[in-house]
C-alpha cells in the first residue's frame, strides 16, 4: 500500500484531475461563426440587370423566344411618300396651272412619281366635278390627247380684253381655207391643195408652218415625192379639239 501511494504521488498533477465534462453545445458555441454556403445558387448569384426601357414611341411586347420585352416595330410609311406630305390632287392642280400645253395622264404620272395613270385620271375626274359644282371660272379640258386648265367659254370676252388678243396673228381668209383643207384631207400635198383652191398657196403654207398649225407629215409617192402636210397638236389646242374626230362634219356646217 505504501508503494502505491508513492507512485501516485510521483504522477503529474494533470493525471490526477478528472477530464472536464464540458457540454458539446458549449464547445460548438466557442467555434468561430462560419456560415456554410447557401444551397440555393440562385440566391447567391448576381441578379441579371433589368432590361432597358424601349425608345420613345415604342411599346414593349413579350418575345416568345426570350420571354423578355422587345421593341414593337413601326409600320412602313404609306406609298404617298412619293409626293411627301403634299396631296396628289394638289400636285396635279399645280402642274396643270403651270403648263401652257396639254399634259396626258401618263405624263402627269411620270412627273409626280409613285402614282399610276389610272389614279391620275381619277383625280382629274374629281377635280372637274368639283370645278363644275362650285361654278369656278376655269375648267379642266381634254385637248390634243392631254388635259389643260382653261378659262370657261362664257368668260372669253373678259379674257380677250385682258390680252387684247395678243396680236394673235389673225389668220387671213386664205389661211383659214388652206388650214381647213389640210385638216380634212391630210396628209395632202401642195399640188392637191392648190387644185382644190384654184390658186397658189406657197406663202400661205409657210405662214401656217411658222404658226405651228401644220407640219410636214411625210412625202408622197408621186413625181418628185412631194411634201405632205398635216395638222399639229397646236392646231387642236387653238381650236379646242380633243382629236381630229371632233372636227365639224360637212353636214353640220350647212346652212339651214
Amino acid at each position: 500500500m505504501e508503494e502505491k501511494r508513492r507512485e501516485d504521488a510521483a504522477k503529474p498533477a494533470s493525471e490526477h484531475e478528472p477530464e472536464s465534462a464540458e457540454p458539446e453545445e458549449a464547445r460548438q458555441s466557442a467555434r468561430p461563426d462560419v456560415r456554410e454556403p447557401a444551397e440555393d445558387a440562385g440566391a447567391s448569384a448576381p441578379s441579371e440587370s433589368a432590361p432597358e426601357p424601349p425608345p420613345a414611341g415604342q411599346q414593349p411586347v413579350e418575345s416568345a423566344e426570350e420571354g423578355r420585352a422587345a421593341p414593337l416595330e413601326t409600320e412602313a410609311a404609306p406609298a404617298e411618300a412619293a409626293t411627301g406630305a403634299v396631296p396628289v390632287r394638289a400636285v396635279v392642280e399645280a402642274l396643270l396651272f403651270a403648263s401652257s400645253e396639254p399634259l396626258s395622264a401618263a405624263r402627269l404620272s411620270s412627273l409626280i412619281g409613285g402614282v399610276g395613270a389610272s389614279e391620275v385620271k381619277r383625280v382629274l375626274s374629281e377635280l372637274r366635278d368639283e370645278y363644275d359644282r362650285d361654278g369656278r371660272g376655269f375648267a379642266i379640258e381634254e385637248l390634243a390627247g392631254g388635259f389643260l386648265l382653261l378659262s370657261r367659254k362664257e368668260f372669253a370676252p373678259f379674257v380677250q380684253k385682258l390680252h387684247r388678243q395678243e396680236a394673235s396673228r389673225k389668220l387671213s381668209q386664205a389661211a383659214l381655207e388652206t388650214l381647213a383643207i389640210v385638216a380634212y384631207r391630210q396628209p395632202i400635198s401642195r399640188t392637191d391643195i392648190e387644185a382644190i383652191r384654184g390658186v397658189q398657196c406657197g406663202p400661205v403654207l409657210q405662214t401656217l408652218l411658222d404658226a405651228k398649225l401644220i407640219r410636214v407629215a411625210g412625202r408622197g409617192e408621186g413625181l418628185g415625192h412631194p411634201l405632205l402636210y398635216g395638222t399639229t397638236k397646236r392646231f387642236l389646242e387653238v381650236f379646242g379639239l380633243a382629236s381630229l374626230k371632233d372636227l365639224p362634219r360637212a353636214e353640220e356646217m350647212k346652212k339651214p
